[in-house]
């Protein structure tokens, strides 16, 4: 079986004969990549090698920017671009760019071969309709625009809809990929950072208009977002989508907790990376936990959020063995 194969036997629900997928979302830190260089880690070795390297199956991924290389920066992290809807109407001419979408188009061409063979996983990028506003509104003002500036919040995410629709369009007339995660990062250790209210006002109605598009194309929908997401499934269930990740262990998150009470909701991470310095008895406890949710489908176990710098070369290759030995025992 492929691993291209094995991946979409998951994510529908359907045992794989042989073990689950082995794929890292996001693989490791650069200054890990660092680390293992000096520890004996071939030099020179790109993303896809590096994975090939360890043994892991190989998923890749792929987007179309949403501003042009002419957009104005913001002068540092998380400060405004956009301050009202003048400013968004001056920058618009250099957003959703059309060359964006055909070098994805082009990307996607050139990958499209061993996509069909079964040799590599596809995952594609798009904004989602809480991160897109922050990037260009800064991190206070885009929370305090749920209130103050609801127009522009509507103009901002109608935009992206459009531009997401476009996206995939054009990219499924040569390529489908196996999923789709939206890029949010709208909940933090304790939960959401917006109140249900906001999400139904400012984004639901947005995810309405593109899931459907995602889903007629083929691609399984699922959302990016940090921190404790357990009280925002029934939120994103209502929106159409179909999974989460990354279930960080750190904020709390239980896949046995979501597992149970969403049977049917698609889950990718939940390997609490903080566990993979402390050697293999307590990396292999950490796969415990995970294996009834790991055996009950759905269900595609990896890192959390990348691999940290304090995990050595030797714990890493460790990881991997103990993640090979539970793929197959829960396959069984």
């Amino acid at each position: 079986m492929t691993p291209r194969q094995r991946f979409l036997n998951v994510l529908h629900f359907e045992k794989p004969p042989d073990r689950l997928p082995m794929v890292e979302w996001a693989a490791w830190w650069d200054q890990t990549l660092k680390r293992w260089q000096g520890e004996g880690l071939p030099d020179g070795l790109g993303f896809e090698d590096s994975l090939r390297h360890f043994g892991l199956d190989v998923l890749l991924c792929i987007g179309a920017w949403t501003r042009a290389a002419t957009c104005p920066s913001a002068p540092h992290h998380g400060a405004p671009i956009v301050v009202d809807e003048a400013v968004y109407s001056r920058i618009r001419p250099h957003l959703f760019p059309d060359a964006s979408i055909e070098g994805l188009v082009k990307t996607a061409a050139g990958l499209r071969e061993r996509h069909e063979r079964g040799e590599i996983i596809i995952r594609l990028w798009l904004d989602g309709f809480f991160w897109f506003p922050r990037g260009l509104l800064g991190i206070e003002n885009h929370l305090l625009a749920f209130y103050d500036r609801p127009a522009l919040m509507h103009r901002l995410n109608a935009d992206l809809a459009a531009f997401n629709i476009r996206v995939a369009d054009a990219l499924c007339q040569v390529l489908v990929p196996d999923m789709v995660g939206f890029a949010e990062d709208m909940s933090y250790n304790h939960g959401p950072m917006l109140s249900r209210a906001c999400f139904d006002e400012f984004l639901l109605p947005y995810y309405h208009q593109v899931v459907p598009r995602l889903k007629h194309h083929g691609m399984k929908v699922l959302v990016d977002t940090d921190g404790n997401v357990e009280s925002m499934v029934p939120w994103l269930i209502d929106a159409g989508i179909e999974g989460v990740y990354p279930l960080e262990r750190q904020a709390g998150v239980d896949v046995a907790y979501i597992r149970k009470h969403f049977p049917r909701f698609l889950m990718l991470g939940g390997y609490d990376k903080m566990v993979m310095s402390r050697g293999e008895a307590t990396m292999r406890a950490e796969f415990e936990r995970l294996l009834p949710v790991m055996r009950s489908g759905g269900y595609i176990p990896s890192v959390d959020h990348q691999t940290p710098p304090e995990v050595s070369l030797s714990d890493f290759r460790t990881y991997v063995r103990l993640f090979r030995e539970y793929a197959q025992r829960a396959a069984e």
